[in-house]
Formats: C-alpha cells, structure tokens, sequence
C-alpha cells in the first residue's frame, strides 16, 4: 500500500492506494490534537518573544506527533495490508531550524507547513515506510505522463466509483502515490 498526504495546518487529505493505483482509503486524518494552535510560527494571539514562540512550537510539534503517529497507526491497521511508502510535499532541505529564523521574512509563511511536512516524515520513516517526496505544482501532470492512456480512470475514476468528495486534494495525493510506486 501506499498513502499520498495533501496536507494543510493541522490536517490533511490521505489517500492510499495499492501498487496498480486502486484507492482502496482515503480520510480526511488530523496532523495535531484539538485545542492546539495550528500555526504556532505564524501565531497570531499576543506577540511572543523568541524563547516564548519557540516554547510554542515545541508544544505544538510534540502535539502534532502525538496525532500524527495515531493517524497513522490508524490508517495502516484500516487498508488491509503493509503500507510501504508514505508520499508529500518537499520542503527546502536548507529550510532553517532556527525559530528566532524562522520568524523572519521569507521563512514565516512557510515555517508551519514545514513543522508538519517534517513531523509526518518522522512518523513515516518510524514505521518503517520510504519517504517519497513530490512538488505539487506537477505531480498530477508528472503521474498523468506515467499512466499514460490510463491517467483519467486512475486520477478521476475514483469521484466516480467512491463517490464525494474527491478534490484536487485527493487526486495530488493520488498522483503522488503513482510516482512512488514508479520511483519518479
């Protein structure tokens, strides 16, 4: 099995799908436990200094562990057979580590989709499942060209066949898995 993640702040869109690209789950799953801020960079409550914001992160990290790990032991005891592989966005290997950094033009905006992106490849490599990492402005176009004649059944089939919802989310998740299962 292999799951594609479109994620958001706190949650995200899983698909899994088998080594022939059959959706056999897909989940909305949460990235963090309720009550928890879901940008804690970008937080927007009363501003922080440094050693507060990066106390804040560090809360919401080790929340967003905790959620994560029961997500996915969830969804791997649902799909019927060993996931192998665990697809999402990629993320600057440089991208800075340091909060105080972080904080800072052009790094904020980014700096909290970062926190889950690493969070989740923590949980999946844990697990024992390759990380494949993929860049979303074309991976449904870069799946398409390895399906070839198949790319519509495989990408738009399942709204069809599972019916709502299937959104963009659902199909760059699916694309993503395409390109595990292939090595692209």
């Amino acid at each position: 099995m292999h799951v594609g993640i479109a994620h958001h702040l706190g949650w995200a869109v899983a698909v899994t799908a088998t080594s022939d690209h059959r959706v056999v789950d897909r989940r909305r799953i949460a990235l963090v436990e309720p009550g928890t801020p879901t940008a804690p960079v970008h937080h927007e409550g009363r501003p922080l200094d440094d050693d507060a914001a990066a106390a804040l992160v560090a809360r919401v990290r080790a929340s967003a562990a905790r959620a994560t790990a029961a997500a996915l032991d969830g969804l791997a005891a649902d799909v019927g057979g060993p996931v192998a592989s665990l697809s999402m966005r990629s993320w600057p290997p440089d991208f800075p580590a340091d909060i105080a950094v972080q904080r800072r033009v052009p790094y904020e905006a980014r700096a909290d989709s970062v926190m889950y992106r690493q969070v989740l490849d923590d949980a999946a490599r844990a697990r024992g499942w390759r990380v494949h990492l993929f860049e979303a402005a074309d991976v449904e176009r870069r799946a398409a060209l390895v399906l070839g004649e198949r790319a519509g059944e495989v990408l738009h089939g399942p709204r069809a066949t599972l019916g709502p919802p299937w959104t963009k989310d659902h199909r760059m998740a699916l694309a993503a898995t395409v390109l595990a299962t292939t090595g692209s």
